[in-house]
């Protein structure tokens, strides 16, 4: 086996939504890091305390198509929505993983709890890409709260892997990808690490959500986007200060992609008809 190295880092944009603080690491204003193909787009919503009576989360309902949502609650908790009939409250801990697929309305805001309360909020949105042939699947969604996700501990002990989806050491995440994407969060005391093996030709996705990790002779601190060599199969990840991580990994799918607001599709022409769809009525019932 061979490691991968550290090739580049990418630090997240800020870009606060109204009081709703932002960072938006991927995509970048590098050509290269449009995209991580299949992964299109994170944002890192907080860490921040909402006071009492606050407005919470500003995402009322809104379409998508062709892709899928992962939402990652750690503080806080998140109401969700949608077209197709679902409906959940996840709270800090929990994961959401919604696919678009032919086209859903939903929205995420936050639970009237919150709003009357306030108190910290923290959540990651990563959006993966879904291949031609399953662009049109049947919407789903899957939200689940801490206790359904198995959370592994590292090999020195030092650390865990909220597996979500995907196999480690083992054990198989609770959620279903349809393109075999491997999902975690990752926590690591000071001076802990772990392996993840099983990399090659695969595209891995690792943002540095708080603290600061060491990959070979290599520091990278919170709010980077790590940019991995192609060469290698496994990835070594020491933590110099408690450190959190988003990682996942996936086959890249290697087709054109045409992005324009909610929808992700391969040509302008699949775009175009999305937006006649959805004016139509044909992403189910108006929330």
């Amino acid at each position: 086996m061979s490691s991968k190295t550290l090739r580049r880092q990418h630090e997240a944009l800020r870009d606060d939504i109204g009081d709703l603080v932002t960072r938006r690491p991927l995509p970048g204003p590098r050509l290269d890091m449009r995209q991580l193909d299949p992964f299109l787009f994170l944002n890192h919503h907080g860490p921040q305390v909402y006071g009492r009576n606050n407005h919470g989360l500003p995402f009322g309902p809104h379409p998508h198509r062709g892709f899928e949502t992962v939402t990652f609650i750690l503080q806080g908790s998140l109401a969700h929505r949608d077209s197709g009939g679902h409906e959940s409250v996840i709270n800090e801990g929990g994961v959401q993983w919604m696919t678009a697929g032919s086209g859903l309305i939903h929205e995420e805001v936050s639970p009237r709890a919150f709003l009357e309360s306030g108190g910290p909020l923290e959540i990651l949105q990563l959006w993966v890409n879904l291949p031609a042939r399953l662009k049109m699947t049947q919407p789903r969604y899957t939200g689940l709260q801490k206790e359904a996700i198995p959370a592994l501990p590292t090999e020195d002990g030092r650390g865990t892997v909220n597996l979500i989806a995907g196999s480690w050491h083992g054990r198989q995440g609770p959620f279903e990808s349809l393109t075999g994407v491997f999902m975690s969060t990752v926590s690591l005391a000071a001076g802990g690490s772990v392996r993840f093996e099983g990399l090659a030709g695969r595209n891995v996705f690792l943002y540095v959500v708080g603290g600061t990790v060491r990959i070979g002779n290599d520091s990278a601190q919170q709010h980077r986007l790590l940019q991995l060599s192609d060469e290698g199969d496994t990835v070594d990840i020491a933590a110099e200060s408690d450190a959190a991580l988003l990682f996942g990994h996936a086959d890249p799918i290697g087709e054109p992609v045409v992005a324009h607001g909610p929808f992700v599709m391969n040509t302008r022409d699949e775009i175009q008809q999305a937006a006649r769809d959805y004016m139509d009525g044909k992403f189910g019932a108006a929330l």
